[in-house]
């Protein structure tokens, strides 16, 4: 039995749909990803009238979406992991592990190309952060002629590989939009989750 509805969970979603459904309403899908996207040259000085303060666009591009499928599989991830990891964690915790992924996600773009003057767009990395911990507090550890720890290693890896490969064909289907989808970005947030999961849950039982 679950201790309480995973409520912020489901504030993130419909967040999500709601920016989705507003853009698509008034049909200004790129000229969104230019405001609120992550753009990596405009940390390295490209200036860019009317968009959102550079560090406020890892949150800001993580309510934005390139196509429906994009946002019906990221709805899916978002809901399954982060009701689980709201679980564990509770609402702050997934709250903050969700915004550390869009951040790590942003910052992993950074790195692979910071002169790029792509907008990089879609909620794939704070929600890689939420596979990355949902990986960390809930993998199974099956049957393995390897060692215990070794096999659940293997285990987080298979997802990790799995997450990005899917990610990078929704990217390929999104391609028309133009806008990036960037494995880079997803495996600095799945990274994140690995990471924070266990500091968050020792945070939030520090007085248990």
């Amino acid at each position: 039995m679950r201790a309480a509805p995973a409520r912020m969970t489901v504030t993130l979603a419909a967040l999500t749909v709601a920016s989705y459904v507003v853009v698509a309403a008034l049909d200004r899908s790129q000229a969104a990803a230019l405001v609120g996207g992550f753009i990596p040259a405009r940390v390295t000085g490209m200036a860019l009238a009317g968009a959102m303060p550079v560090w406020l666009t890892p949150l800001t591009a993580a309510l934005l979406h390139g196509g429906v499928l994009h946002l019906s599989f990221n709805l899916l991830m978002l809901v399954y992991c982060g009701r689980e990891d709201e679980v564990a964690l509770g609402g702050g915790g997934m709250v903050l592990l969700y915004v550390a992924g869009a951040y790590a996600a942003a910052a992993a773009q950074f790195v692979a190309g910071p002169h790029s003057a792509v907008p990089m767009i879609g909620a794939s990395g704070a929600i890689s952060a939420l596979v990355g911990a949902y990986a960390i507090l809930y993998g199974q550890r099956r049957p393995s002629k390897l060692s215990p720890e070794l096999a659940r290693w293997v285990h987080i890896l298979w997802l990790a590989v799995t997450w990005v490969v899917v990610q990078a064909l929704l990217g390929l289907a999104s391609a028309t939009v133009g806008v990036a989808m960037a494995a880079s970005a997803h495996v600095g947030g799945f990274v994140a989750g690995l990471l924070l999961a266990r500091p968050l849950l020792r945070w939030r039982y520090r007085k248990a």
